[in-house]
């Protein structure tokens, strides 16, 4: 499970609506304990795929890091990514299976012409052939 702060949710929502048709992405920083994951706070990538952008997302090991130290000292920890399907359903592609590792939450937020719509949650199983759904709070 994930819980996602209604502020986070809102973050994130205005982030897809404003990258549309593009995708957007970003780290999910907060803490884990007890197989629960709780978001804090987002750091946003910059979606670096050179060639469709509304389609994939790239980030490169440095925007990663980044996020990862700025986390740490923060007191946090990267808990997972986030990014936009614009004018496709909230589930992961099987593109996002390639690139996924297991225990991250992935957040995914459909985006209909503009418009932010359903977001879900998602973990790389770890035998990586497929993702489970997560359990998405946002109180």
């Amino acid at each position: 499970m994930i819980r996602v702060p209604r502020h986070v949710v809102e973050e994130i929502r205005a982030q897809g609506a404003g990258s549309y048709p593009e995708e957007c992405c970003g780290a999910l920083v907060g803490r884990a304990s007890d197989g629960r994951k709780s978001v804090v706070v987002t750091r946003p990538f910059v979606n670096r795929n050179p060639d469709s952008r509304e389609r994939r997302y790239y980030v490169g090991p440095d925007a990663y890091r980044e996020a990862e130290t700025w986390a740490r000292a923060q007191g946090l920890d990267v808990v997972g990514i986030y990014h936009s399907h614009p004018d496709h359903p909230a589930r992961p592609s099987e593109f996002d299976r390639e690139h996924a590792w297991p225990w991250y939450s992935y957040v995914i937020l459909n985006v209909e012409q503009g418009k932010p719509g359903i977001m879900t949650s998602w973990v790389l199983a770890d035998e990586r052939d497929r993702f489970d759904p997560e359990e998405l709070e946002c109180p």
